[in-house]
């Protein structure tokens, strides 16, 4: 198993537990002040991005099923 699981919420964020860093695409590290876990926002809504601050609630709409990708061309 991998180090790092991404679970896609039903109807909200992205959460991420495990071992991760998350670059900007400047290559800027966020300082996560150590966390193994956290959300990033899928909706577009937060007012932090690109972490979820739960403003999606009753405003995004996505059931979270997972499914087999097409091979890799």
């Amino acid at each position: 198993m991998a180090s790092t699981k991404i679970i896609v919420n039903n109807n909200g964020s992205l959460k991420i537990e495990g071992d991760f860093e998350i670059v900007d695409t400047n290559g800027g590290i966020y300082n996560l002040q150590g966390r193994t876990l956290l959300s990033l926002c899928r909706c577009g809504l937060s007012n932090n991005k690109p972490f979820c601050d739960g403003a999606h609630k009753g405003k995004f709409e996505h059931e979270a099923i997972a499914f087999e990708l097409p091979p890799k061309k």
